[in-house]
């Protein structure tokens, strides 16, 4: 059982893992740099937990530690109870959702540990917005993707606001890190996978022409909000692919567009 712990100072040494979330610098450096990360809300934390991560501790308001008594009872990890002033205090902003929890980072599998047995992958380009990385991830997870893949300079996927757009799908879709771009797509083809680049350029082919769904091996690449695509992103694809847009609309948000993409990919797709 979880030791319940009440702490009435904002500069308590114990709530270190919870300072300062709102200075996404720090935080950048420092979760991944310190093995943790921060899930925020009842279901996030429990599907973070069923998910098998580790946790280090929870900060909740009153009202929330019955709500979480379960998780409590279960786990050896401390709680921390606190008002909802002294959460604004440490953490810089209003904790709406009352429960937040720091969990233990786990080593990320190599792109080649998810190739050999996926059939549908995302690669994501310098996508550096955690609302977008948050959103792509509950649309790859809702709509058949297998995993996901982010060049070096893509954003993390368990920053806490990553984690709380996607309501808790980074935890169901696996994904890596390539360790070089473009060079790294050559591990995607030699995996077997059409690499298909997301782009609006009138020069793509529109999703039903392309017909990705009745292909084997599919990898769709997404670029960053605005830029799309780097040039050099768009040399190394094998085929360049587009949603037909209406009413003069040029292009939608890169995560609405992935939705989209998503279900033309994953829809009837080859069976394992």
């Amino acid at each position: 059982m979880a030791e319940l712990i009440t702490v009435e100072d904002p500069a308590d040494p114990r709530l270190r893992d919870y300072t300062g979330l709102t200075d996404v610098e720090l935080r950048r450096r420092r979760e991944p740099a310190e093995g943790l990360f921060i899930a925020e809300g009842e279901k996030v934390i429990r599907r973070a937990k069923d998910a098998g991560y580790e946790m280090r501790s929870m900060l909740l308001s009153a009202k929330w530690v019955d709500v979480m008594r379960d998780v409590i009872d279960e786990l050896p990890a401390p709680v921390y109870a606190v008002s909802p002033e002294l959460a604004e205090q440490v953490t810089g902003y209003h904790v709406h959702r009352g429960a937040l929890a720091s969990m233990q980072r786990r080593p990320l599998p190599t792109a080649v540990d998810l190739l050999g047995s996926a059939r549908r992958v995302v690669i994501m380009e310098s996508v550096n917005d955690h609302t977008n990385i948050g959103a792509i991830f509950r649309s790859a997870a809702a709509l058949g993707m297998d995993a996901v893949l982010l060049s070096p300079d893509c954003a993390d996927p368990l920053y806490r606001r990553s984690v709380k757009v996607s309501m808790g799908a980074v935890f169901s879709v696996p994904y890596a890190r390539l360790d070089a771009w473009p060079r790294g797509l050559d591990a995607v083809r030699d995996a077997g996978f059409t690499l298909l680049a997301l782009t609006p350029d009138e020069k793509a082919k529109s999703l039903d022409e392309a017909a990705p769904h009745r292909m084997d091996r599919v990898a769709l690449m997404l670029g960053a909000e605005g830029d799309g695509l780097s040039t050099k992103a768009l040399v190394a694809a094998d085929e360049w692919v587009r949603i037909p847009m209406a009413h003069g609309v040029d292009s939608l948000n890169v995560g609405a567009a992935a939705a989209v993409a998503f279900y033309a990919v994953a829809t009837g797709r080859p069976q394992a």
